[in-house]
């Protein structure tokens, strides 16, 4: 009796562990979904050059969940001052998804579409912009090349053709619906040996020349170029980083954009050169 009581709890104990072990495996496995994120606070949210906090502070994040399969969604968030009213609204909110992958031998094509919300603000002001996207590794430099084209909404339209109508109420196109196309090139790379890395971009934006129905504009001149150079420095899981900005957006060209296209502070233009100091994290 003994003997078979214990062949039984013997079999039971192998049974167990054959079920088990499979589970096991695959809790070990990798996972085949990954969570990012990063959170930051920055002396001015520039956004293809164009101050959104009224050239102040904003504090920014975001979180990104992703599949192996390169499938990708994602949201990230900024508070806003000025620039028009953005329909009422102090708050950025960016739905994004998309999928990536590797095209060729250390090339990566994303193509993907961000729904740029402002909760709170007119119906109006919300859009959708699609892109693509790719990137490589070249030497110790990442390269990454952009296009991203908002088809024709309201929110892109040229409502107004100054800031005296705005003023008014009333627009002189109602209605109008405009596009918008962004192209722009990213290089960024580290130093070796060091914790810093350096970075540079170039935007040229094409669209809508006049104030859109909440008195902004994404091509507040209709077409303007943006860049930026600067460095980060890694320290652990924060990084420091600099970065001046500029557009070749002069103010005359902006004139009858004035007083949205200007500080309420002191008047001056919110597409003028600037140093951003940023602090962020990544989790």
């Amino acid at each position: 009796m003994k003997s078979r009581l214990f062949a039984g709890v013997a079999g039971l104990s192998a049974a167990f562990l054959a079920a088990a072990t499979p589970a096991i495996a695959q809790e070990e496995a990798p996972s085949e979904i990954t969570v990012s994120g990063t959170v930051g606070l920055v002396t001015d949210y520039r956004f293809r050059g164009v101050s959104q906090t009224d050239k102040e502070m904003a504090v920014q994040g975001g979180v990104t969940v992703s599949h192996a399969s390169g499938f990708y969604v994602g949201t990230w968030a900024s508070n806003l001052s000025g620039w028009g009213t953005f329909g009422g609204s102090n708050m950025e909110l960016d739905l994004v998804g998309g999928f990536s992958t590797e095209v060729a031998s250390g090339v990566n094509l994303d193509v993907g579409l961000t729904w740029y919300m402002y909760p709170g603000g007119a119906s109006e002001t919300d859009f959708a912009e699609p892109y693509v996207k790719l990137s490589s590794t070249m030497g110790p430099a990442k390269v990454l090349v952009g296009v991203a084209y908002a088809p024709k909404q309201q929110a892109l339209g040229r409502w107004y053709y100054d800031a005296d109508a705005y003023a008014e109420g009333t627009p002189d196109d109602p209605g109008a619906k405009s596009d918008n196309f962004y192209v722009w090139g990213d290089v960024s790379g580290g130093i070796p040996d060091t914790p810093l890395s350096l970075k540079a971009h170039l935007g040229y934006s094409d669209g809508n020349s006049g104030l859109g129905p909440n008195g902004t504009s994404v091509a507040p001149t209709g077409s303007y170029l943006d860049w930026m150079l600067g460095a980060d420095l890694a320290l652990g899981p924060v990084t420091l980083g600099v970065a001046y900005i500029d557009t070749d957006i002069s103010k005359s060209e902006s004139a009858y954009l004035y007083p949205n296209f200007a500080s309420t502070k002191n008047g001056s233009s919110i597409a003028g050169s600037t140093a951003v100091f940023s602090l962020s994290a990544a989790f």
